[in-house]
């Protein structure tokens, strides 16, 4: 059974820093693009960073946050500095993997809180 698992979020001050990790686990034969969205209550969920053959960027996060892959542990991880009020969301982990021959899909993890307080 695939699986993908986060950790790493919390409660932190605005200005301060958390990191964020996901691991992708199971019969995987392939992992191409990774990511991280966030979502709070009664908004659409949103790309905050995603790592493929491009890096990108939400606008509300370049400069302060930054997304890195361990391909050897099938890792992501979301370096979040400078923190802020407006960053507090539930964020979830993304990936596509290849399970086997013509099956790829997008897998999601349980998703971590982030409460940045003021």
């Amino acid at each position: 059974q695939v699986q993908l698992v986060e950790s790493g979020g919390g409660l932190v001050q605005a200005g301060g820093s958390l990191r964020l990790s996901c691991a992708a686990s199971g019969s995987i034969f392939n992992i191409g693009t990774m990511g991280w969205y966030r979502q709070t209550p009664g908004k659409q969920r949103e790309l905050v960073a995603a790592s493929g053959a491009w890096t990108n960027y939400a606008d509300s996060v370049k400069g302060r946050f930054t997304i890195s892959r361990d391909n050897a542990k099938n890792t992501v991880y979301l370096q979040m500095n400078s923190l802020r009020p407006e960053d507090t969301a539930v964020y979830y982990c993304n990936a596509r993997l290849t399970t086997g021959p013509g099956r790829t899909g997008d897998y999601w993890g349980q998703g971590t809180q982030v409460t940045v307080s003021s």
